[in-house]
């Protein structure tokens, strides 16, 4: 049995997230998702809930041919004890997938097993391209799983990002 972790903010979950994972599913037995950053909503940067990230990720794998783990992580902004950290809150994994350099020296250290996926269409599919479409008003659905369109309707997150944009 080989159990695998991936991590990501997922401001939104987008359609490279979907496809790393789902490249994932074919050399694991199981996925163990870190919803990085958890505690943090509200912001520009990091709109959306944990709650809301794990409804995205989980609607949008429900058809994946491999178990999964969706676990919300909350900073600790310690870099030395942070995989003990991750380790602490998640079932046991050998391998990590990463392209972050930071995270990949981490689990490296701590002694872990680091696969760098290629990454999908990184320019397009990106949390912070993604965002910046929703505050101008452009197209951005295309670029997230349908079920990630359906929950950011569903919780009016397009209103709640240009909300927080504004200033008094």
């Amino acid at each position: 049995m080989t159990r695998g972790f991936y991590i990501g903010r997922f401001q939104p979950y987008h359609n490279g997230h979907q496809t790393v994972l789902e490249r994932i599913a074919g050399w694991v037995d199981e996925i163990i998702i870190g919803v990085g950053s958890a505690q943090l909503s509200h912001t520009l940067e990091n709109p959306f809930t944990a709650g809301e990230r794990v409804l995205m990720i989980t609607r949008s794998l429900a058809d994946l041919d491999c178990p999964f783990y969706v676990i919300p992580i909350e900073d600790i902004r310690r870099n030395a004890v942070w995989v003990a950290h991750i380790r602490s809150m998640t079932p046991p994994f050998e391998v990590a997938y990463t392209s972050n350099p930071l995270v990949m020296q981490l689990f490296t250290e701590a002694g872990l097993a680091v696969q760098s996926p290629d990454m999908y269409e990184r320019q397009t599919h990106s949390g912070t391209a993604i965002r910046q479409l929703m505050l101008n008003g452009d197209g951005w659905e295309h670029l997230v799983p349908k079920p990630v369109v359906d929950v950011i309707r569903e919780i009016r997150g397009v209103e709640r990002l240009r909300r927080i944009m504004e200033h008094d």
